[in-house]
């Protein structure tokens, strides 16, 4: 198994980073997709989720699953063929962010090695992003990678608690 890192964005509302711009991009590309999707298809009524999710899976995402536990959401994202460095996370008190990529070289330097005639391997980026419905806490999400799983912990942000005080009042006469 292999710990990978989480970049954490401790303030929800810092969009910095440019995985933020990225992701953006993305969603225009899921958009314009969805939209060639829904025009295909002749702008029926009652599919406009069908025609955007479909446009997610064509465009980049790949599967996963958003599970809560114990005060603690677990996303777990398919990336079989990635390799732990082809991964970043990143997280915010409301959203993670997973971006993996990596470049598949395809050369054939002659002597001995067959002629590449087709292949459907590729290039590579996937991306996901998850919006969580409650406030994480960001300083203790944790990432772990293991056959092609990544499995990404992310506890709930407690309310803070305050232990009852007596609180004396003084009057004065």
């Amino acid at each position: 198994m292999s710990r990978l890192s989480v970049q954490k964005v401790l303030a929800a509302d810092d969009r910095t980073l440019p995985i933020f711009a990225e992701f953006e991009r993305l969603a225009d590309r899921i958009r314009v997709q969805a939209y060639n999707l829904f025009a295909r298809r002749g702008a029926g009524d009652g599919h406009a989720m069908d025609d955007w999710l479909a446009a997610e899976r064509e465009v980049c995402w790949p599967a996963a699953e958003l599970a809560e536990r114990d005060g603690k959401f677990i996303l777990e994202v398919a990336l079989a063929g990635f390799e732990p460095g082809d991964i970043a996370v990143t997280a915010t008190p409301r959203e993670i962010m997973v971006k993996a990529a990596h470049r598949r070289e395809q050369e054939s330097t002659g002597s001995g090695e067959p002629k590449l005639r087709w292949t459907e391997f590729r290039s590579n980026n996937v991306f996901r992003r998850v919006e969580l419905p409650v406030t994480v806490d960001v300083e203790k999400i944790s990432a772990n990678f293991e056959n092609g799983l990544l499995k990404i912990v992310a506890p709930q942000l407690q309310p803070a608690t305050e232990s009852a005080k007596k609180i004396e009042i003084s009057t004065t006469s």
